[in-house]
């Protein structure tokens, strides 16, 4: 039997890597802002490029492009968040009931009264989440200031990575990063595409067969768009489950609309919009979503996706420039 021996180095090196792994953790929510702030260098980086090849100056371009990103976002949310957090709120104070009346032998395998306590925890924690993203004042401004300074130092990554790689593996580091960008962009304005088509889609729908609370549904669905292959469908459960509380036509008819809407976006506005920008297996997707929700919860959720693109994009970047290196070591002979 052969033998195996851990060495002092052994230990030491399995020591400092959980050490590692911990420090990570711990500083977690930085790691989140700084790739937030890739996001944002990898989406509003083309804009700035293109003003800089109008002979703008690179300050004002990076500031006049950071203003209006910023500024569309506060609008939204001040236009949006007040009116969909009293309707979210009122939906939920009732769709315990709702779903009590509409399914009522449910009581005989769920507690019902333990459902009805749970969705008010739900709303309450939600809001909850949503307050306590904008108190975290450090965390806002911090990812703001990373993008930001990521956006106004041109050619950051490599002149940063200059200094520790030779001329060749620094272009070969920086490709990898620019093709990380490009991937990035392509799924952040792609994503931001879909999920406003989407809702507006379910918006007009639900308004069009008379459906109640139709802006946090819309809103829901909206969102739930940034969640892959399950997303949709959940998004569809408190609608259809509303609408049958209403009449078995209204429950039917959204169940029907959104087979619709989720038809629509498969087969037209997905292959449109994302084309090969995300193109991730469903399985590998699912995982992604459930360690990133174990890691990161709501946040790490939403940017599981991306970091799976990024990570993906890396790996395939690397074993893509391994290829010539490795047949270039072949002797002549073996090369077919």
């Amino acid at each position: 039997m052969q033998k195996i021996e851990i060495t002092h180095k052994t230990i030491i090196f399995a020591v400092l890597f959980f050490l590692f792994l911990k420090f990570l953790w711990i500083v977690k929510d930085l790691i989140f802002s700084l790739f937030i702030a890739f996001i944002i260098l990898s989406a509003l980086k083309p804009a700035v490029t293109f003003l800089t090849k109008k002979r703008v100056p690179r300050g004002i371009a990076v500031f006049f492009v950071y203003i209006i990103f910023l500024g569309f976002f506060v609008e939204i949310l001040t236009i949006a968040v007040p009116p969909l957090l009293v309707e979210s709120a009122r939906l939920a104070r009732i769709f315990p009931g709702i779903f009590q009346n509409t399914f009522p032998t449910i009581s005989l395998f769920i507690n019902t009264d333990a459902v009805s306590s749970y969705f008010p925890n739900i709303t309450s924690q939600f809001i909850d989440i949503i307050k306590s993203i904008f108190s975290n004042a450090v965390f806002i401004i911090s990812t703001i200031f990373f993008g930001f300074y990521f956006l106004a130092e041109e050619d950051l990554i490599k002149n940063y990575i200059g200094r520790f790689f030779e001329v060749d593996q620094m272009r070969r580091v920086a490709g990898i990063f620019e093709r990380a960008e490009k991937r990035m962009s392509a799924w952040f304005w792609g994503e931001l595409v879909l999920m406003t088509i989407v809702g507006l889609m379910t918006f007009f729908g639900l308004s069009l067969i008379g459906m109640k609370y139709v802006l946090p549904l819309a809103v829901l669905a909206g969102l739930l768009e940034a969640v892959p292959n399950l997303g949709p469908v959940l998004s569809a459960v408190p609608a259809i489950i509303i609408g049958v509380s209403s009449s078995y036509f209204l429950g039917v008819s959204a169940l029907a609309l959104y087979f619709i809407v989720q038809q629509l976006e498969n087969n037209f506005i997905v292959p449109l919009v994302m084309k090969k920008a995300v193109g991730l297996n469903p399985i590998i997707t699912l995982i992604a979503l459930i360690i990133g929700g174990k890691t990161g919860g709501i946040l790490g959720v939403l940017l599981a996706i991306p970091t799976t693109l990024f990570i993906e994009t890396i790996f395939i970047e690397v074993t893509k420039n391994r290829r010539p290196s490795e047949s270039e070591g072949r002797p002549a002979g073996n090369l077919r």
